[in-house]
């Protein structure tokens, strides 16, 4: 019997870490997201990092603080001592969804932001979540007193008004007319798995953007590992696959896509480009 002793490809590795919603390692998936770009990335290394700040946290954290004095020191140490918050001067540079960037340069975008934010908070003892807030990732606490939420790029915590304007602002930037679904269902948590998809689906738009189309097929592989039943993720990589002269490939995919999202608008117009690629093969 032959072993392939090889170690495994970034991929690979990925979907050992989020094949289970049971134990989903959320930081640790997060941070792997940038070994497509630094291959040999040290995740543990990473962890560590993390690590250090947890303790340091720690250590000004008393046995019998309250909830809110826990979150108060850890906004204090994030936000005002470390210095974390948003890139800026350059909101759609890829290296913003990277955690051991971010962390090395105390600027990301608000969902690389959360998840560092979250796993000191848990950390911490805190009762937090993240919440894919429109256009906004956020996260929120409990407390004794009710629930908090917080931009995770500034630690501000904020009302129903100042959410539902930032709700109304992001409609209006996109066209789409205000809908009359109450604000709590905008403020529902979001799971990790949740969290590392919107990750890699900030990475997609901006590799669409750029036409990177190697880079872009490397997220679209992330998110097929991710959401296996996400069909049109599967739709997209075989359109990418299309386009890239893969075509049996291509064909693959897009026949998964048609056989389980029946009914979809586009269905047509992928059933043609599927029997292209068809006569390209041969079949």
């Amino acid at each position: 019997m032959l072993f392939d002793d090889s170690p495994p490809t970034p991929l690979d590795y990925f979907a050992t870490l989020v094949q289970s919603d049971a134990h989903f390692p959320l930081l640790e998936a997060a941070a792997s997201i940038a070994q497509d770009e630094y291959p040999e990335l040290d995740l543990q290394q990473v962890l560590g990092e993390v690590d250090q700040v947890q303790a340091r946290l720690q250590r000004r954290i008393s046995r019998n603080a309250s909830a809110l004095q826990r979150l108060r020191q850890l906004n204090q140490l994030f936000f005002a001592e470390l210095g974390f918050g948003g890139n800026a001067n350059n909101y759609y540079d890829p290296e913003n969804s990277f955690l051991h960037h971010v962390l090395a340069t105390r600027r990301g975008i608000p969902v690389s932001l959360a998840v560092l934010w979250l796993e000191l908070a848990q950390g911490a003892g805190l009762q937090v979540r993240g919440v894919a807030f429109p256009g906004h990732f956020m996260v929120k606490v409990v407390l004794p007193n009710g629930q908090v939420v917080i931009d995770p790029v500034t630690g501000q915590s904020l009302g129903r008004e100042e959410l539902l304007e930032r709700l109304e602002l992001y409609q209006d930037e996109r066209g789409l007319v205000p809908d009359e679904m109450p604000l709590s269902l905008y403020l529902q948590a979001a799971t990790p798995r949740d969290v590392v998809a919107r990750m890699l689906r900030n990475l997609k738009e901006i590799y669409g953007a750029q036409h990177d189309a190697e880079r872009l097929l490397a997220v679209q592989d992330r998110l097929v590992v991710l959401l296996p039943r996400v069909w049109e993720e599967r739709r997209d990589r075989g359109l990418l696959y299309a386009a890239q002269g893969e075509p049996a490939r291509a064909v693959a995919d897009l026949e998964a896509y048609l056989e389980h999202a029946q009914g979809s608008e586009d269905a047509a117009a992928v059933a043609e480009r599927l029997r292209a690629l068809r006569r390209i093969v041969g079949q």
